[in-house]
């Protein structure tokens, strides 16, 4: 075996070859040019019955009950001002007879969280089966 010498530096790779890189790089560049348009176009056509048109229609015009609390003791329903300990008997008249029991809440800065909190919980026990929260 032939061995190498102390005078004889080592031969090694010094470049790196590029070429499979560039070709992966360019492959998956064309497969996302030409997969994109494909992605945003939509081939199943949706077509809704009549009935649930008319009755989503129906659910749309249903006034929806917005609770705004705008101070420690104070909530406006429906743009109707309210006190928070009579919260309860002015939410649940309005939720009976609603499909959507949907209730938005909206809160003032100066308003505790425990305020808040309280709200939530009694639009929840009026029967509120859906509670949203507005930020600003």
């Amino acid at each position: 075996m032939a061995r190498a010498s102390k005078s004889q530096p080592a031969q090694g790779i010094h470049e790196v070859n590029m070429t499979p890189l560039i070709d992966v790089s360019l492959t998956l560049v064309v497969i996302l040019l030409l997969l994109t348009p494909l992605a945003f176009e939509s081939s199943i056509a949706v077509r809704k019955a009549l009935a649930s048109v008319r009755a989503s229609a129906r659910e749309e015009k249903e006034e929806r009950v917005e609770l705004n609390v705008v101070s420690e003791d104070s909530v406006l329903v429906n743009r109707r001002l309210v006190a928070r300990a009579e919260l309860g008997g002015a939410l649940a008249p309005l939720l009976e007879n609603k499909v959507q029991r949907r209730v938005v809440v909206e809160c003032g800065d100066a308003v505790s969280h425990g305020a808040f909190v309280n709200v939530l919980d009694q639009a929840k026990l009026c029967g509120a089966a859906e509670i949203a929260v507005l930020g600003r």
